[in-house]
């Protein structure tokens, strides 16, 4: 049921309205017309937009006929835009896809990987593996598993994965040892990790074995390698590490079937629309943060 693609991926997934985030536009003063060419590629689903922007930095990205700089404005309706000398328009944009996947270990969440590891792509049937812009929504590294969501939406993977918006991501860990509540509180108010203070935490211990402890952890930051690198300081290396939610979204939310390990599914409608709302809700918050400031 999870690993082929089939029509009503399509129909199940694009049924849901899509959020233009009007009402961040029309509080922000922008324009309309003219958008960051790194925004308009990450909307037309050709790349995440840190990727666009590392694109745009590499030379590979032109703007009627000339390399495209960082910052460079661009109305769709009037210029053209090539990505490695092939014109993109508006109507080559794919459907917009929304997918949860469940990560085994031993996959890298990139698109590509440079010692040639197999991805998180790879996971996913060749039709839609190609050709449709589909990036991870931040990353777990290769040893851990679980919940990773995947989309060709740029601005819900701008607005997710950027530090101000402290999405909320829960992981189920396995470390070394006993944990004593000294060492869960040290967690819970946070740890200097390379000069700066991690965020208030919420670190419960679900389940004690011999040996090692099985801890829920739920972070609200998403620093490299950040709770295998607490863990150590605290004294009770990682075991195991498997995410089971982000935000709202559940691996496993019950009365649903399994999701076994290198499986996907796409998001239910209500899934995709507690995100968009979240985003709504933050880019409100962040206008009127910036009319409080200039009053």
């Amino acid at each position: 049921m999870y690993t082929s693609v089939h029509a009503s991926i399509y129909t199940e997934v694009h049924s849901v309205k899509t959020v233009e985030f009007r009402k961040f536009k029309d509080l922000s003063g922008a324009s309309a017309m003219h958008e960051r060419v790194q925004k308009i590629l990450s909307q037309w689903g050709i790349a995440s937009r840190r990727q666009a922007e590392q694109m745009i930095l590499e030379g590979r990205v032109r703007l009627n006929g000339e390399v495209a700089h960082l910052g460079q404005k661009t109305n769709p309706a009037l210029d053209e835009v090539a990505v490695d000398g092939r014109i993109v328009k508006p109507i080559a944009r794919p459907q917009l896809l929304y997918l949860l996947l469940n990560k085994p270990r031993g996959i890298v969440s990139t698109c590509d990987d440079p010692q040639n590891r197999p991805t998180v792509l790879d996971l996913l049937p060749e039709k839609i593996r190609q050709g449709q812009g589909l990036h991870p929504v931040g990353r777990l590294d290769v040893e851990s598993t679980g919940a990773l969501l995947l989309t060709n939406d740029g601005d819900l993977t701008y607005y997710l994965t950027h530090p101000r918006h402290h999405v909320p991501k829960t992981y189920q860990v396995w470390v070394e040892g006993v944990a004593s509540e000294q060492m869960l509180q040290q967690w819970r108010q946070g740890v200097l990790l390379d000069g700066r203070q991690t965020l208030p935490a919420q670190v419960r211990v679900i389940n004690c074995a011999r040996a090692k402890t099985l801890l829920e952890v739920i972070l609200n930051e998403g620093r490299n390698r950040q709770i295998r690198r607490v863990a150590d300081q605290l004294g009770h290396p990682v075991l195991e590490l498997h995410r089971t939610a982000i935000d709202s979204i559940q691996l496993n939310p019950p009365g649903r079937p399994f999701l076994p390990s290198g499986t996907y599914r796409p998001l239910e409608s209500f899934e995709i629309q507690s995100l968009k709302d979240r985003i709504d809700l933050t880019s409100i918050r962040s206008s009127a943060e910036i009319q409080e400031h200039s009053g």
